[in-house]
């Protein structure tokens, strides 16, 4: 089971010290939505160059021109690249044709998906590396937590892995590893915490069952 953990609110110059700190629990690092934003594609190409053990995802949540957008990022030295669950089925091939091409993997957010299980299967048939549970900020201030959701789609998912993110702390971490995902991903909880080691150490050991 792998740690994820996600760069969004926070510079470039922090990610890379915070890295420096972290990512000895990490597997994979995220450059969020956020920070693509910011900075376009060269947190990638900076993290791959001073972190080379470390796979790095490029949230692109992609809902259009698949291929083309995907491969700006693998060109870059992604590992991964996401887009969306909701997105045209055109769209997600090309995404997936894009990765294939790089050998690298195309993780599906089914972040508004109305039938995860239905959709899985979907995505799945379309050559998806990754299906990513993903419980938004805004659901998750009206009280939405990704654990139903993991339990659906890690039912429905029978070919590809499974990621879950969505407000995941040290104290509930083993709750989401228990129903065995493929990949755990903390943001703030890392991100923000007071010993950003300790608290990236606390979840590693939760979802190695440590």
């Amino acid at each position: 089971m792998k740690l994820q953990l996600a760069l969004d609110d926070i510079t470039l110059e922090n990610a890379l010290h915070l890295l420096e700190t972290v990512g000895d629990c990490l597997d994979i690092v995220e450059v969020g939505t956020p920070m693509v934003i910011e900075y376009g594609m060269e947190p990638v190409r900076q993290i791959k160059a001073r972190f080379p053990r470390l796979e790095i995802l490029a949230d692109l949540k992609i809902m259009d021109a698949g291929d083309y957008e995907a491969e700006e990022a693998l060109k870059a030295g992604a590992d991964y690249i996401t887009v969306l669950g909701v997105t045209d089925d055109a769209t997600i091939r090309g995404a997936v044709k894009a990765c294939s091409r790089y050998g690298k993997k195309c993780a599906v957010d089914m972040i508004c998906v109305q039938d995860l299980a239905a959709r899985t299967k979907e995505v799945q048939a379309m050559g998806a590396h990754v299906i990513a549970v993903h419980t938004g900020l805004d659901q998750q201030a009206q009280g939405r937590t990704p654990l139903d959701d993991l339990r659906v789609i890690r039912a429905a998912a029978d070919q590809a892995e499974v990621s879950v993110a969505g407000g995941i702390k040290p104290e509930t971490a083993r709750d989401f590893a228990a129903l065995n995902p493929d990949v755990v991903i903390c943001g703030g909880s890392i991100l923000h915490a007071a010993d950003p080691a300790r608290a990236a150490r606390e979840i590693k050991d939760a979802i190695q069952g440590k």
